[in-house]
């Protein structure tokens, strides 16, 4: 597939993108979501939670350790069971007495819907020297599929900044590899611009699916740009790997794919 115009040979529509692929929630899911997130935004009920994330407490002594009266207590108690984050559990000592036990299930669920049947993620910035670079090397040892960098007008080699930062990183980057995202992007993969002039040249067919802004550290040309420019890179790259399901069963390294 052409990244920027995709041509097909026949009336057959395009296959979908990695963000249509998103796994849809069940009905209500979303709403079930909100009222969590709507019953966390109280600095007390937040507090509760916290505590309550490591052990058990009787309302009193939730209230004794946050220094809050009965009534507001049982009020907070009321909300965080009403959104299903708390439960209560009957003591076997003291049968009058009961503890409050979060239900972790109901937080692990605050999270966004997995992207599927994704087959391989593609970094793509303006020269495929850096950014993109970076980003996919890190991607290979890290991320649950294969990964590939790309430019929308690659330079001849690979910075040499960002090569000795690889070096230094242990991270497996060709200094000499760099491509064109014509040659590069095909169906299935996930693409992620991340630099500005990138996400805003590819449009069409050959849109990215999600947009880094990431500072272009070759404008600067220090090792402390290209150390911060990576810092980003790694905090996105391990917000985004556990969200992603690969349609592959085989180990992220078979068929690997870096360029």
């Amino acid at each position: 597939m052409n990244a920027e115009v995709s041509h097909r040979a026949d009336d057959r529509p395009p296959p979908a993108r990695p963000l249509e692929r998103r796994a849809q929630l069940p009905a209500g899911q979303l709403e079930q979501r909100a009222r969590v997130h709507a019953a966390l935004g109280d600095p007390a009920r937040l507090a509760m939670v916290d505590l309550l994330h490591l052990g058990d407490a009787a309302p009193g002594e939730l209230g004794r350790r946050l220094g809050l009266p009965s009534n507001l207590v049982a009020h907070h108690v009321k909300v965080l069971q009403e959104a299903g984050l708390l439960r209560r559990a009957r003591s076997e000592g003291d049968r009058r007495r009961s503890y409050l036990q979060l239900v972790p299930d109901v937080l692990a669920g605050l999270a966004p819907p997995p992207l599927a049947g994704v087959d391989r993620v593609v970094f793509v910035c303006t020269h495929n020297s850096a950014r993109s670079q970076l980003a996919a090397a890190l991607w290979q040892r890290t991320g649950p599929t294969p990964a590939a960098s790309a430019g929308t007008r690659p330079a001849t080699r690979v910075h040499p900044r960002a090569v000795a930062l690889a070096r230094r990183l242990e991270l497996d980057l060709d200094p000499a590899r760099t491509a064109h995202v014509s040659a590069v992007v095909s169906d299935g993969d996930l693409v992620v611009a991340v630099c500005d002039n990138a996400h805003e040249e590819l449009t069409g067919a050959g849109a990215p699916d999600l947009h880094w802004s990431v500072p272009d550290p070759v404008r600067v040309d220090t090792d402390a740009a290209f150390e911060a420019a990576y810092a980003d890179l790694a905090g996105r790259v391990h917000r985004l790997a556990p969200a992603i399901t690969s349609r592959a069963t085989a180990p992220t390294s078979t068929g690997a794919h870096h360029v």
